[in-house]
């Protein structure tokens, strides 16, 4: 199995690259993209690169990724939240809360009910973070927040084909006790499957209607409409 810094090394030199050709393909297709959407895109591949490693019982990698994800979640959400009409008081108050409940709470609960190489390190899985990495970022045009989406989705797979790497015994050329359970479909355990694959699509659905979103819930807030009413309403609007 590849070790933690094995796999952020991979995945920080797979960003640098993806941060490079991204502002090349961008140039070529004669669209304006920020340096600064580069270095992101390259940072999130490099931390795409430890998410799967959200389910180790404990250690260097769950402590470092959890750290990680707190702090960088909260970072990215400022510019949207922002968009959409929240006061700087407010977007303060938000990103502390997340902070902690993703460094204690959510942390807490993956000890608890996750085991290691389960469906986290999955296909699916994969899906699940770059749909994440997309509704987090924010863009001038949608090209850019997928790009940023792709980085997320780049790392997380690098992190799977490492760990099958290290599955086979080179030496003799055989196949470990633990190959096939990183880069899979389907795990062992069906609560975790169903989960898995219903967060991903209910993702999916949020992701395609994004785009019409944040006009719509800060127009209503400019109506004055509370948050729990514009949530249950965008709620709604999904299975329209």
């Amino acid at each position: 199995m590849a070790g933690f810094k094995t796999h952020i090394t991979t995945s920080s030199v797979l960003g640098i690259a993806y941060g490079g050709a991204g502002a090349m393909m961008f140039r070529n297709a004669n669209e304006e993209i920020p340096v600064a959407t580069c270095l992101l895109s390259a940072g999130l591949c490099s931390l795409g690169g430890i998410l799967p490693d959200l389910d180790s019982d404990s250690g260097v990698p769950l402590r470092e990724t959890v750290a990680f994800t707190a702090a960088v979640v909260p970072l990215l959400l400022m510019d949207r939240l922002a968009q959409i009409g929240f006061s700087s008081e407010m977007l303060v108050v938000l990103g502390a809360t997340l902070y902690l409940t993703i460094r204690f709470g959510i942390s807490a609960l993956l000890k608890r009910f996750t085991i290691h190489r389960g469906m986290f390190h999955s296909i699916p899985a994969a899906l699940f973070a770059a749909e994440i990495g997309f509704l987090l970022c924010s863009g001038e045009t949608l090209a850019q927040r997928y790009y940023k989406g792709g980085a997320v989705l780049l790392g997380f797979m690098s992190h799977l084909l490492l760990d099958e790497i290290y599955s086979i015994e080179w030496k003799k050329v055989r196949l470990k006790n633990s190959f096939g359970t990183a880069i899979k479909f389907w795990g062992g355990s069906t609560y975790a499957n169903v989960l898995t694959y219903a967060q991903a699509l209910i993702l999916a659905l949020v992701v395609w209607k994004d785009p019409g979103l944040v006009d719509s819930v800060e127009s209503q807030l400019k109506q004055g409409k509370s948050v729990p009413h514009i949530a249950r309403e965008e709620i709604k609007t999904l299975f329209r």
